[in-house]
């Protein structure tokens, strides 16, 4: 019986759960290089700075235990991610003994990059091969549901400005190396149409897309960054800025530091208000959203 029910693979990026576990961490995102120790007591301030630790593994597993729920019995949710436990390679490992033949893999990043989405689908393609038929999901950005639960988020926080329609409204999404526009990627189109939905729904007079969280690499990566962006406005007159993390789906290290420390300190050198969007986390319209792509990308293959 188990056999026949259709896997589901939700896939994150992964985050230490201690200060202990940064080094270790950042040797895996490095590839298995080493860090500069300053570097690594860099990044161990950071995480201090947000309680220790990045709660992303159990913001990820509930939106799993979210998914299952919303999906039954016919299916079986599983979480994997790709930089620390419980990894991607290992997951299928579980996945395959539980006795399943087929997967969903769905990336919980709702817009498709090569150098983001496409790692993780090479992931889980290696790990799968000759043993399970995977379906991956490559983005999934447009999403009525995904969109209406940003948009309601927004219509949240716009009431704690005294102004709300003086407010330059900031969607913020990762960083990537300007070197991506060359192949064609499709990351900043599908994140400038999610914005642009959301502040249809919203009804936003005044909206940006700005990138932040970028590498510590000399080479060139997208912009406008979202700093700049405030600082550039702030310095025309403006005093009320929303950031809209809409490339992210819970909170972790580039939501709670980045934003919430950087972005704010930043926003009082300016003399301005700063407010950010909740994350969506375990939001019930992103579960919903999760489980009819699960189910309809199962259904596409014939698997239901």
């Amino acid at each position: 019986m188990a056999a026949e029910r259709v896997a589901v693979l939700l896939m994150a990026y992964g985050g230490p759960e201690s200060l202990d576990e940064v080094e270790p961490y950042l040797r895996d995102v490095r590839g298995g290089r080493p860090t500069a120790p300053e570097f690594v007591q860099e990044i161990r301030q950071r995480y201090a700075r947000i309680g220790g630790r990045s709660p992303i593994r159990e913001l990820t597993e509930a939106q799993a235990a979210g998914v299952r729920q919303a999906l039954g019995e016919r299916f079986a949710v599983y979480v994997g991610m790709r930089h620390w436990h419980p990894y991607i390679r290992d997951v299928v490992e579980q996945i395959v003994r539980d006795g399943h033949r087929q997967v969903v893999g769905i990336v919980l990043a709702p817009h498709y990059s090569a150098m983001s989405v496409g790692i993780y689908e090479k992931q889980l393609l290696e790990a799968a091969a000759g043993r399970l038929e995977p379906a991956l999901v490559r983005s999934w950005g447009d999403h009525p549901k995904f969109l209406d639960a940003v948009a309601g988020r927004v219509a949240q926080a716009l009431p704690r400005f005294p102004a709300p329609g003086a407010v330059h409204v900031l969607f913020t999404a990762h960083s990537l190396p300007e070197r991506i526009l060359a192949t064609g990627d499709p990351y900043p189109d599908e994140l400038r149409a999610s914005a642009a939905a959301v502040a249809q729904r919203a009804g936003l007079a005044q909206w940006r897309l700005a990138y932040q969280s970028a590498g510590a690499t000399p080479e060139p990566w997208l912009g406008p960054e979202a700093g700049a962006v405030m600082t550039e406005l702030a310095g025309q007159g403006h005093r009320a800025f929303l950031i809209v993390p809409i490339g992210f789906v819970c909170d972790h290290v580039e939501v709670l530091y980045d934003v919430d420390v950087m972005y704010r300190e930043l926003a009082g050198r300016l003399g301005v208000q700063l407010e950010r969007t909740t994350s969506l986390n375990d939001d019930a319209l992103l579960v919903g959203a999760l489980a009819e792509i699960a189910r309809n990308t199962a259904a596409a293959r014939g698997w239901t």
